[in-house]
């Protein structure tokens, strides 16, 4: 854990080393998180109690989006500084025009995974066919679900996608899926 605290240290004091500590007021920055606060974004309000953006002249306030889809969005049209968001996602954003760079990496494995519940009948991915699968950020959750299907000789037109944004798990526990990715 204290690796990670340093890491994260030494990339925020690396990416803010530009910034003056005799500011006289500190320069606000915004950061719109990829989902509501979890622990993936412990460093980053870690640094934020450590005092470390402060020290940079920084006054950062945190953000999370009404949809899960934005922070990217938000950032290209000028309505936020910085976006907590996926590789894939970005990747994508980049090919159709999106001004927007990567400057840091917040957690460097894939997080993203397909659930069902435990009682469900579904038992391998064939068994999807014909299944509702929810999903939260469109464009590369689909494409992953649809790589992961052609393993199996299926497409994605053999289930129903339905876009749930954050609520991969209460659509599960409600039954409106049989699945979720994300």
């Amino acid at each position: 854990m204290k690796h990670r605290y340093l890491i994260v240290f030494f990339t925020v004091a690396a990416l803010l080393g530009g910034v003056s500590n005799s500011l006289a007021e500190s320069e606000k920055m915004s950061v719109v998180l990829d989902w509501f606060i979890n622990p993936d974004h412990g460093p980053l309000f870690i640094a934020q109690e450590k005092g470390f953006f402060s020290q940079q002249g920084l006054d950062v306030s945190f953000h999370v989006p009404s949809n899960p889809n934005d922070p990217p969005k938000l950032v290209a049209a000028k309505n936020a500084d910085i976006a907590v968001s996926y590789q894939p996602q970005h990747y994508l954003h980049v090919d159709q025009g999106l001004p927007l760079v990567r400057i840091a990496t917040l957690v460097a494995t894939p997080l993203n995974t397909l659930v069902v519940m435990a009682d469900s009948d579904i038992r391998n991915l064939a068994q999807l066919k014909g299944k509702t699968v929810g999903y939260s950020i469109g464009g590369f959750e689909t494409v992953i679900l649809k790589v992961m299907l052609e393993s199996q000789g299926l497409s994605l037109d053999v289930v129903k996608l339905v876009n749930v944004n954050y609520s991969l798990s209460p659509s599960l526990f409600s039954k409106s899926t049989d699945a979720v990715i994300g």
